[in-house]
Protein backbone atom coordinates (compact mmCIF):
# COMPACT_ATOMS: atom_id res chain seq x y z
CA UNK A 1 0.00 0.00 0.00
CA UNK A 2 3.01 2.24 -0.34
CA UNK A 3 1.80 3.37 -3.75
CA UNK A 4 -1.33 4.75 -2.08
CA UNK A 5 0.79 7.21 -0.11
CA UNK A 6 2.64 8.22 -3.27
CA UNK A 7 -0.58 8.83 -5.18
CA UNK A 8 -2.05 10.84 -2.33
CA UNK A 9 1.19 12.83 -2.08
CA UNK A 10 1.03 13.68 -5.78
CA UNK A 11 -2.60 14.70 -5.45
CA UNK A 12 -1.80 16.94 -2.49
CA UNK A 13 1.14 18.52 -4.35
CA UNK A 14 -0.96 19.28 -7.42
CA UNK A 15 -3.75 20.77 -5.33
CA UNK A 16 -1.21 22.85 -3.42
CA UNK A 17 0.33 24.11 -6.67
CA UNK A 18 -3.03 25.13 -8.06
CA UNK A 19 -3.99 26.79 -4.81
CA UNK A 20 -0.73 28.80 -4.94
CA UNK A 21 -1.50 29.90 -8.51
CA UNK A 22 -5.04 30.81 -7.51
CA UNK A 23 -3.85 32.86 -4.54
CA UNK A 24 -1.22 34.58 -6.69
CA UNK A 25 -3.80 35.46 -9.34
CA UNK A 26 -6.23 36.73 -6.72
CA UNK A 27 -3.55 38.67 -4.84
CA UNK A 28 -2.31 40.49 -7.95
CA UNK A 29 -4.21 43.76 -8.21
CA UNK A 30 -6.06 44.39 -11.46
CA UNK A 31 -6.21 48.12 -12.23
CA UNK A 32 -9.62 47.72 -13.91
CA UNK A 33 -11.09 45.73 -11.03
CA UNK A 34 -13.01 47.33 -8.20
CA UNK A 35 -11.05 46.78 -4.98
CA UNK A 36 -14.06 45.37 -3.15
CA UNK A 37 -14.80 42.85 -5.91
CA UNK A 38 -12.90 39.55 -6.01
CA UNK A 39 -12.71 37.78 -9.37
CA UNK A 40 -11.00 34.61 -10.44
CA UNK A 41 -9.87 34.11 -13.99
CA UNK A 42 -12.00 31.61 -15.98
CA UNK A 43 -8.73 29.94 -17.00
CA UNK A 44 -7.99 29.21 -13.33
CA UNK A 45 -11.47 27.74 -12.85
CA UNK A 46 -10.98 25.52 -15.92
CA UNK A 47 -7.67 24.29 -14.54
CA UNK A 48 -9.23 23.71 -11.15
CA UNK A 49 -12.14 21.74 -12.67
CA UNK A 50 -9.70 19.65 -14.72
CA UNK A 51 -7.69 18.98 -11.56
CA UNK A 52 -10.84 17.98 -9.68
CA UNK A 53 -11.66 15.43 -12.41
CA UNK A 54 -8.12 14.04 -12.23
CA UNK A 55 -8.25 13.85 -8.42
CA UNK A 56 -11.62 12.06 -8.62
CA UNK A 57 -10.13 9.61 -11.13
CA UNK A 58 -7.05 9.00 -8.96
CA UNK A 59 -9.24 8.54 -5.88
CA UNK A 60 -11.31 5.92 -7.73
CA UNK A 61 -8.10 4.15 -8.78
CA UNK A 62 -6.75 4.12 -5.23
CA UNK A 63 -10.04 2.73 -3.89
CA UNK A 64 -10.07 0.04 -6.59
CA UNK A 65 -6.48 -0.95 -5.83
CA UNK A 66 -7.21 -1.08 -2.10
CA UNK A 67 -10.09 -3.49 -2.78
CA UNK A 68 -7.83 -5.61 -5.01
CA UNK A 69 -5.09 -5.71 -2.38
CA UNK A 70 -7.62 -6.70 0.27
CA UNK A 71 -8.92 -9.54 -1.92
CA UNK A 72 -5.36 -10.73 -2.62
CA UNK A 73 -4.51 -10.69 1.08
CA UNK A 74 -7.57 -12.86 1.80
CA UNK A 75 -6.44 -15.30 -0.89
CA UNK A 76 -2.93 -15.40 0.59
CA UNK A 77 -4.33 -16.11 4.07
CA UNK A 78 -6.45 -18.90 2.63
CA UNK A 79 -3.43 -20.34 0.82
CA UNK A 80 -1.38 -20.19 4.03
CA UNK A 81 -4.10 -22.15 5.87
CA UNK A 82 -3.80 -24.86 3.23
CA UNK A 83 0.02 -24.84 3.43
CA UNK A 84 -0.03 -25.08 7.24
CA UNK A 85 -2.57 -27.93 7.13
CA UNK A 86 -0.41 -29.84 4.64
CA UNK A 87 2.69 -29.23 6.76
CA UNK A 88 0.91 -30.74 9.79
CA UNK A 89 -0.06 -33.77 7.73
CA UNK A 90 3.55 -34.22 6.55
CA UNK A 91 4.79 -34.00 10.15
CA UNK A 92 2.13 -36.47 11.27
CA UNK A 93 3.43 -38.94 8.66
CA UNK A 94 7.02 -38.47 9.82
CA UNK A 95 8.08 -36.40 6.81
CA UNK A 96 9.82 -33.06 6.90
CA UNK A 97 7.63 -30.15 5.71
CA UNK A 98 9.04 -27.60 3.30
CA UNK A 99 9.97 -24.13 4.50
CA UNK A 100 7.42 -21.38 3.98
CA UNK A 101 8.88 -18.38 2.10
CA UNK A 102 9.47 -15.44 4.43
CA UNK A 103 7.26 -13.20 2.29
CA UNK A 104 4.25 -15.37 3.10
CA UNK A 105 4.73 -15.54 6.87
CA UNK A 106 2.73 -12.33 7.54
CA UNK A 107 -0.31 -14.01 5.98
CA UNK A 108 -0.07 -17.05 8.19
CA UNK A 109 -2.84 -17.65 10.69
CA UNK A 110 -0.54 -19.60 13.03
Amino acid sequence: MGSEGTVLGVIASVIGGLAAILVARISRPDPEQDEDELKVSPEIWQRFERLERKVDHLTALVETKQAEVSALEKLLRSAMRIVRRQQRRLRDHGERPEEVPLELIPYSID
